[in-house]
């Protein structure tokens, strides 16, 4: 199994009440999977936690067999250079870098820059032409390009793509998920999708719908 998560509880500091609450799913290599739910049910947070951007209260999250929750900072950032990629909402590219070097930013941290699959995944991407601009210079499609082909080039093991449309235009947005899926489905990884979206959500596989911190 790719992705386990057994039990998995978190409470911000402060909170009255936790943003999740016993949350059990499992995840095969190659499956993707739609993450679905209001503004607040725990979404991102969930995605954040499988990323090793945050930890768990308690519970396992496990990838590949290794449970997360045991990690320190600096083997859960190892992981997410090599085996877990993460696309954002809002882009997070390197202003100050050329689309050509943020493509080979992640990879190059993971060590695994492979300048032809780099100008593979550009010339898929549509960005072989915005290879020397800079991301100011791109429209928000384009952008999210810059940011699916920086988070596969290292090839992970499993992809988490935060609202990875929600800033495009339907038009947009349908081209850049059906892109995304399709590279990723190349590579054999496993797809965590979290939309708001019920039209991008009724394309995946598998779906999971998450409310006040517990799947339904």
């Amino acid at each position: 199994m790719l992705l386990t998560l057994r039990e998995v509880t978190k409470t911000y500091p402060g909170a009255e009440a936790p943003v999740l609450r016993g949350v059990s799913f499992d995840l095969a290599a190659g499956e993707m999977l739609a993450l679905t739910g209001e503004s607040g049910s725990g979404k991102s947070t969930l995605l954040h936690l499988v990323g090793g951007l945050d930890t768990a209260d308690s519970g396992v999250v496990a990838i590949e067999g290794t449970d997360l929750t045991l990690l320190d900072d600096a083997d859960r950032a190892a992981l997410r250079r090599g085996t877990a990629g993460v696309i954002f909402q809002q882009f997070n590219l390197i202003p100050s870098l050329t689309v050509a070097a943020n493509i080979a930013f992640q990879a190059r941290l993971a060590r695994r820059h492979d300048p032809k699959r780099a100008q593979v995944l550009s010339g898929r991407l549509g960005l072989t032409e915005h290879l020397h601009k800079y991301p100011e210079q791109l429209s928000g499609g384009q952008q999210q390009r810059v940011a699916i082909a920086r988070t596969l080039a290292p090839q992970p093991k499993l992809v988490l793509a935060d609202e990875p449309t929600g800033n495009l235009d339907e038009a947009t947005a349908d081209t850049v998920f059906a892109l995304l899926c399709e590279l990723v489905s190349e590579t054999g990884a496993g797809l965590i999708l979290v939309t708001h979206s019920e039209r991008l959500a009724g394309r995946m596989r598998r779906r999971l719908h998450l409310r006040a911190g517990q799947l339904t």
